[in-house]
């Protein structure tokens, strides 16, 4: 799956690293809990999440965590999407709630690696 296909199937917004939607994604970890995150440990990964600070984006850059959604309409301020892009890390936006959002994912064959 790529980062473009989870911006469709979310219906998000774009709001940084629109040169890296055809980046592939491989597995998927939705949490508020950046320590649950940091278990987690997938390269190649998407992460929702409601956490909307400078956390999530330094979590995702220690991961490889090519694409971070905000999800419940939650809206980064300036300073996080900027870090987004110097970490070349995608930034979405999407009105969906947690829960129906990973499973649209699921659903759709995106998995949460080994452990699912």
């Amino acid at each position: 799956m790529t980062v473009n296909d989870i911006k469709n199937l979310l219906e998000a917004e774009v709001l940084s690293g629109e040169e890296h939607l055809d980046r592939e994604v491989h597995t998927a970890c939705g949490s508020d809990m950046m320590s649950d995150v940091l278990a987690f440990v997938k390269d190649q990964s998407v992460l929702l999440t409601g956490l909307c600070n400078p956390q999530a984006v330094r979590t995702a850059e220690m991961l490889d965590i090519v694409c971070i959604v905000f999800v419940r309409g939650k809206m980064p301020d300036d300073s996080i999407i900027e870090l987004a892009k110097e970490r070349d890390i995608v930034l979405l936006s999407t009105g969906m709630r947690m829960f129906p959002a990973c499973g649209i994912l699921y659903t759709n064959g995106l998995r949460g690696g080994a452990d699912n």
